[in-house]
């Protein structure tokens, strides 16, 4: 019995355990077996995704890894890193955040990447018969491998050609970039410009306060008088009187106006005007060829009245140039009038015992011009330390002689001693022995000065035919010796000049043997011999160099001594005879002086002289307050309407408006 009872319980034990393994396998199959089903498909997806990955990477890099096995053999340690590094990356697995990052994307986002996965599957594919053709055509021919170091100087030189021409590019486009800006910059700048500019792009004509209202009014009527032009050979009766009607209006507004404060209050309305009608104009007369033809004429016509009318301005200059002011003739009348009225024992100067004295400073001071004179006398006084060793001689002509006297008898320069005298008074001075006198007097010279219709007479000859050319008093300075035999050193000055500190040390100046002490002009190329003189005519090719440094008239300081030993007026007679048909060189006293003091003259230093204020508008104020004698040579002379404004106070500062005689003859400033 109780064996039979072990036997049922064993048998109940196994029942029992049969239900129970029974109920265990039915309870895998329905949960882990789903459970490992999904994860080993995901094992499986992150695997495939990793191997075409990694096949992608093989395909495209394969000589990159061909180098990383060449590396391995001699880095073990590094490779096997590498190994455990890529191997701990890839057991990740569907847990990876790479693999997070390519699976947890929306179905749009998929759709990309899978086109974009298809596209590099057909690259990888190309890639890998790429490589299989090289593998197959290396392997044909034996070639070798190329080794990691010549792959890596290989790549070193793709970067750097890639660097190259990026800089290439970088500077191309800076470059366009820099470009633009200037357009830009420059398309402003024309874009606000002012209307009515003849030469925008001129800087002198660039003007900030530019009268734009007149030049616009101006540009119109310019405009207004080509489709005027246009409208009449078409025909177009009613936009011609149009025209022509807006042209008066314009004009009559301009009248006399020059900037846009004299204009009327009605310009607006006719600028405004006239813009419509030429708008109108352009829209039914605009031809290109008829508009270019009809600005071309105006062009010409222009230009042609631009010469014309140069040539009469230069004419005038010239002819302003040469005639006496009516101020300064008024003065030299009334001071003749004054004069002769004198008895004659008050017509003496002081100090006649001065005249000849060889220790004192003594001036040449040849002139026509009474106030000129004197300013010439009161700038040298008034900067002179000691006035009283200063002596004056003035040589004038018989008809200022009594003005010259009488001028400085009522206005004496402090204890300086002053000695006036006629040139006409000069019997020495003839024709039979002066050759200047004797050409002035023949025919040839008269027709030459006289006859209007003579082929010379155009403005280029103008500044010779000036009749300072015929006085004598233009030509006494070649004849010092015989004016003043008892003088050892004199000093020549010009009448327009001012003096402006004591000339005493040119007194001392060391002339080294040489007769005339002068200040040279010449610059690089300009006032030089070949300027002044006809090196076309054998005597003076062989006797002169035409690259010799001129020097200039208006301060001069002679050694008479040598002057008479080297027989100095000799020689200018010797020139002027071999010169009486004019064609060594043309009239005036400078190229006679430049030949007969040729390889005689001492240059000085040029703060003594500085020249040009009669026609250079640009020189340095500071040359001019260093200097000690300034020098108006040119037509536009101090006393002249002509002066630069800029440098007529230097002059005028010596002149007393107020005396009586300025005041009667409306001398002013």
């Amino acid at each position: 019995m109780a064996l039979k009872r072990g036997l049922s319980g064993v048998n109940r034990i196994r029942g029992g355990g049969g239900s129970r393994s029974a109920f265990i396998l039915l309870v895998f199959f329905c949960v882990f077996a789903p459970l490992v089903f999904f994860v080993g498909r995901g094992v499986y997806i992150d695997s495939s995704n990793d191997y075409s990955n990694d096949s992608l990477k093989q395909d495209l890099d394969w000589r990159e890894r061909l180098a990383m096995q060449s590396l391995r053999s001699l880095f073990s340690k590094e490779a096997s890193v590498l190994d455990v590094i890529t191997a701990s990356t890839a057991d990740l697995g569907p847990f990876s955040l790479d693999s997070f990052k390519k699976n947890n994307f929306s179905a749009s986002y998929r759709e990309v990447d899978t086109s974009v996965r298809n596209s590099q599957n057909q690259t990888t594919s190309s890639a890998m018969n790429a490589k299989r053709d090289i593998t197959s055509k290396g392997s044909g021919s034996h070639q070798k491998v190329e080794t990691p170091a010549k792959f890596y100087r290989r790549q070193l030189r793709e970067k750097r050609r890639e660097m190259r021409a990026n800089e290439l590019v970088q500077r191309n486009d800076d470059t366009i970039l820099k470009l633009e800006n200037a357009a830009i910059e420059r398309s402003k700048s024309v874009d606000s410009a002012v209307l009515g500019k003849y030469s925008i792009w001129r800087r002198e004509n660039d003007n900030d306060n530019s009268d734009s209202n007149i030049r616009l009014m101006r540009d119109q009527v310019i405009m207004a008088r080509v489709y005027s032009g246009i409208a009449k050979l078409k025909n177009k009766t009613e936009l011609l009187q149009e025209l022509q009607a807006r042209i008066k209006d314009s004009q009559r507004v301009l009248a006399e106006a020059t900037t846009d404060a004299d204009l009327p209050r009605s310009a607006h309305d006719k600028l405004r005007d006239m813009g419509q009608v030429l708008s109108k104009a352009k829209m039914q007369l605009y031809d290109c060829k008829l508009v270019t033809g009809k600005l071309r004429a105006m062009l010409q016509t222009a230009d042609e009245q631009v010469r014309s009318l140069k040539k009469q301005s230069t004419f005038l200059a010239q002819l302003a140039a040469k005639t006496i002011p009516n101020p300064i003739h008024c003065l030299s009348m009334r001071l003749t009038i004054d004069y002769y009225l004198l008895s004659p024992e008050k017509r003496k100067f002081p100090r006649r015992e001065n005249r000849e004295n060889p220790n004192l400073y003594h001036y040449a001071l040849f002139s026509d011009n009474v106030l000129a004179a004197s300013v010439v006398v009161n700038s040298t006084i008034m900067n002179a330390k000691d006035p009283s060793k200063h002596v004056f001689h003035l040589v004038t002509d018989k008809l200022n002689f009594a003005a010259m006297n009488m001028w400085f008898l009522l206005n004496p320069p402090g204890k300086a001693t002053i000695h006036v005298e006629n040139v006409d008074e000069f019997k020495w001075l003839n024709s039979s022995y002066c050759p200047v006198l004797r050409q002035l007097e023949s025919a040839a010279m008269k027709e030459y000065y006289f006859k209007a219709d003579h082929p010379s007479s155009g403005s280029s000859n103008l500044k010779y035919r000036n009749p300072k050319y015929l006085s004598m008093l233009n030509h006494l300075r070649f004849y010092l010796p015989e004016v003043y035999p008892k003088l050892n050193k004199i000093l020549f000055l010009d009448d327009d000049i001012i003096v402006q500190k004591d000339l005493t040390p040119l007194w001392e100046v060391n002339l080294n043997g040489k007769v005339n002490g002068a200040v040279e002009t010449c610059g690089e190329s300009f006032h030089r011999f070949d300027k002044y003189l006809n090196f076309s005519n054998p005597h003076i090719a062989r006797n002169f160099n035409p690259n010799a440094c001129g020097w200039a008239y208006g301060m001069n300081m002679f050694d008479l001594k040598e002057w008479k030993k080297r027989d100095i007026t000799g020689i200018y007679h010797k020139w002027q005879n071999m010169n009486e048909n004019r064609t060594l060189w043309k009239l005036g006293t400078l190229p006679p002086g430049l030949i007969t003091f040729y390889g005689l003259t001492h240059p000085l230093d040029k703060s003594w002289h500085v020249l040009g204020l009669g026609y250079n508008p640009s020189i340095a104020k500071k040359d001019i307050q260093n200097a000690a004698v300034v020098h108006y040579n040119g037509n536009m002379k101090p006393w002249l309407e002509l002066a630069m404004s800029k440098y007529r106070p230097y002059w005028t500062k010596y002149i007393k408006f107020d005396h009586p005689y300025l005041r009667r003859c409306n001398l002013h400033e």
